[in-house]
């Protein structure tokens, strides 16, 4: 009897790649499987028919043989992709199926070391280290790899033996009634070998404790929240895995003068009642030394000025921002007699024509009186 071509059994084009194969083998396997077929031996010929193209087709070299040379490529002592089906029994392909489902490891699959934690190390900076980048040794409490056994774990002159219990597949496999379960070995813990002689330096771990003194290099323009990826620098991974990252993360300590919005620096600036009513020059603070700034007369409290290019430089645009003065005016106080009554005769000069020079005040009262006064009509 003439056998069905491998592609039309698993129902897959002839350019369908590993993963489309692997699907429907799984789906045909479950569907045709002896287990859920109650012994229908037209079911068990199709599960072997089956079974029979996926190892062919899921094989690069089998496969390869056959686009070339069909059936004939396994003929006459050839790879046989139909063999083994006699007195092998089912359950451990109904088992591979379910593994493969749920992740278990299958034939031959054994669980990898896992790779070290990333760790993270906060440092505190002032705003001008921030903006202005700084170079820091910082002492990191970690694990590294065991020097004496190269982390490995395994005591020098030995090397870890293959596990017994699962025979280095690092899984083994319990049958439940229809279903075959995958899980970690006990015995190994899923990594396929056991170490009978473990390093006295680190007690089989392949990594031990030590606090690292690393130079950390913070680029200027960084704020809170900010992070600089030490590639490899985290805890060592157990039994020579490799090390995690190590992250450092800035905070940056609030300034006595500036508060600072990403790129922009901010700051409030107190001047004089004459300075504000007739102009002059102030000095303002920038975090590369004073400035002068030119103050208009008749300046109002509150009003903002900006310094463009007095800001931060960005660290990842490098860009700069602004700094951004808002002026303040501060009354006078503890003043003498004769300053009180100089403010006084002020005050009379100005007479009838004080919403000439207070005309935010006098607006604002107006308002006050035609509010209440609606409210009577």
């Amino acid at each position: 009897m003439s056998k069905r071509d491998y592609y039309e059994v698993l129902g897959v084009s002839k350019d369908a790649s590993e993963r489309d194969v692997k699907k429907a083998y799984k789906r045909l396997a479950m569907k045709y499987h002896p287990d859920r077929t109650q012994g229908d031996k037209s079911k068990e010929e199709q599960f072997k028919e089956v079974k029979e193209a996926y190892e062919v087709l899921n094989d690069d070299q089998k496969r390869a043989a056959y686009d070339q040379y069909g059936h004939a490529a396994f003929e006459q002592g050839g790879h046989g992709g139909g063999g083994g089906f006699g007195g092998g029994g089912f359950g451990n392909d109904f088992g591979d199926i379910f593994g493969d489902i749920f992740g278990g490891g299958g034939r031959g699959r054994q669980s990898r070391a896992q790779r070290g934690s990333d760790l993270r190390y906060n440092v505190e900076l002032t705003l001008e280290e921030a903006v202005k980048g700084k170079t820091l040794e910082i002492k990191v409490p970690t694990y590294v790899s065991c020097d004496p056994c190269d982390g490995s774990g395994a005591k020098q002159g030995t090397s870890a033996k293959t596990c017994t219990t699962c025979h280095g597949h690092g899984q083994v496999q319990m049958r439940q009634g229809l279903f075959a379960v995958q899980q970690t070995c006990p015995t190994c813990s899923g990594k396929g070998k056991v170490i009978t002689s473990p390093c006295p330096s680190c007690r089989g771990q392949g990594r031990v404790e030590k606090t690292k003194t690393l130079s950390v290099k913070i680029p200027p323009g960084v704020d809170t929240g900010d992070r600089i990826r030490l590639s490899g620098e985290g805890e060592a991974g157990e039994h020579g895995a490799p090390a995690g990252d190590l992250y450092v993360q800035a905070n940056v300590k609030d300034h006595k003068i500036f508060v600072r919005d990403e790129n922009h620096l901010y700051c409030e600036v107190p001047i004089s009642f004459t300075t504000a009513a007739l102009g002059g020059d102030i000095e303002v603070p920038t975090l590369g030394g004073k400035i002068k700034l030119k103050i208009p007369k008749e300046t109002q409290t509150g009003k903002m000025f900006r310094l463009r290019g007095k800001g931060v430089k960005s660290v990842r645009s490098h860009s700069t921002g602004d700094l951004m003065c808002k002026v303040v005016l501060e009354t006078p106080v503890s003043l003498s007699g004769d300053q009180a009554d100089l403010l006084r005769q002020l005050e009379e000069k100005m007479g009838k024509s004080q919403a000439k020079h207070r005309p935010k005040e006098t607006g604002f009262f107006e308002g006050v009186k035609n509010f209440f006064d609606d409210l009577k009509s």
